[in-house]
């Protein structure tokens, strides 16, 4: 059994067009803090990374910010946060981010946040790690990418009995820590860590 001492949250550098959204990242920042669960993210001041960042330090939380050199001029690192780390390319980001945290969250995003879902949605169905993968599904935005996966698995792309990834679904901000907590009590800590280190995935 493990615990969610920190939690990796995926999300866009980009605030998007509904207000709801950042809101929802705020909202998810506070309860992280008063949960005392520390937040690993990519590091930037910007959109709704800025956001869930921003309100977890300003209610007295823990934040661990990875962002790769070449980003910092565009995602303006936060300085705030109690770690801040800058690496030299993308892979080490992720090869951090994975490290440091016991479970992970996709917020609303672009490219790059459903491009660190997939790729951790990929690891769990290959049986490289096992720690809970949450999708926020906040006003039904990963509607789009459940139904793609149900589609994919209707034509045996991804045949039922091998993905074995049990991710999780949450339509409301509230619901993501309690269910990440109830699934790592099925998680060992020694399942926690990657079966090979991440450069050679």
């Amino acid at each position: 059994m493990s615990k969610i001492n920190a939690v990796c949250v995926y999300c866009g550098s980009n605030p998007g067009t509904d207000p709801a959204f950042a809101n929802a990242a705020k909202a998810f920042g506070k309860i992280l803090a008063k949960s005392s669960v520390r937040l690993v993210y990519g590091g930037g001041s910007v959109g709704l990374m800025g956001a869930v960042a921003g309100s977890v330090i300003d209610h007295g939380g823990e934040v661990t910010g990875i962002i790769p050199e070449f980003l910092t001029a565009r995602e303006r690192p936060r300085r705030l946060a109690q770690e801040l780390i800058v690496t030299r390319d993308m892979h080490e980001r992720k090869r951090l981010m994975f490290e440091r945290a016991d479970a992970f969250v996709a917020l609303p995003g672009g490219l790059g946040t459903l491009e660190e879902l997939v790729e951790q949605l990929t690891w769990a169905q290959l049986g490289r790690h096992k720690k809970p993968i949450l999708i926020a599904n906040l006003k039904s935005f990963w509607d789009p990418l459940l139904a793609l996966i149900t589609h994919m698995r209707g034509l045996g792309f991804v045949p039922a009995p091998s993905l074995r990834v049990d991710y999780l679904v949450a339509n409301r901000v509230e619901d993501i820590l309690p269910k990440l907590r109830e699934a790592a009590l099925a998680v060992a800590e020694a399942e926690k860590a990657l079966a090979v280190p991440a450069e050679r995935l």
